[in-house]
C-alpha cells in the first residue's frame, strides 16, 4: 500500500515520541531497569521470570524499532499501525493495574493516572493507521 501525506501526522508525532522513549532506556540503570520490570509484570505476568535488566534491554529495543518504523514512509501505514495498536493497549493495561491510577469508576483517572490513560491516544493512532492502511487507494479519475 503506497504511502499517504494524511499519515504523516500521526507517524511523525508517535514514531519520534516512541522513538526517543526507546533511546532513554538504553543502558537503564538496575532501579529503572525493576520499576519497568515490576510495571509491567502486573500486565504480563509471564514477564516476571525474564531479568529485569533483559527485560528493559528488550522493551528499549521495540520501542526503537516501532519509532523508527513509523517514522519511515516506506514501512506500510497498515502494519505499524497494528504495531503501535498493541504497544498503546499494552500501556493501557499498565494503567489500568497501576494502583491509584482510576478512580472509584474504574474509567476514569485520577490525577496520578493522567499520564497513563495519555496512552489511549496511541491506540487511536494505532487504529487509524490501520484501518486507513487496509483500504484501497482511490482510483484516478
Amino acid at each position: 500500500m503506497a504511502f499517504r501525506i494524511a499519515h504523516l501526522p500521526v507517524r511523525l508525532t508517535a514514531g519520534a515520541y516512541i522513538l526517543n522513549s526507546g533511546l532513554g532506556k538504553r543502558g537503564a540503570d538496575a532501579d529503572t531497569a525493576a520499576y519497568l520490570h515490576q510495571a509491567a509484570s502486573r500486565v504480563f505476568p509471564t514477564v516476571r521470570d525474564m531479568p529485569p535488566e533483559r527485560f528493559a534491554r528488550l522493551l528499549s529495543g521495540s520501542e526503537i524499532g516501532l519509532g523508527a518504523a513509523l517514522l519511515l514512509p516506506f514501512v506500510p501505514s497498515a502494519l505499524v499501525g497494528a504495531a503501535l495498536t498493541g504497544f498503546g493497549a499494552a500501556l493501557l493495561g499498565h494503567y489500568f493495574t497501576e494502583p491509584g491510577a482510576r478512580m472509584e469508576d474504574g474509567i476514569r483517572p485520577t490525577p496520578q493516572g493522567i499520564g497513563l490513560a495519555k496512552d489511549v491516544w496511541l491506540v487511536g493512532m494505532g487504529l487509524t493507521l490501520l484501518i486507513d492502511g487496509m483500504r484501497p487507494p482511490c482510483p484516478v479519475r
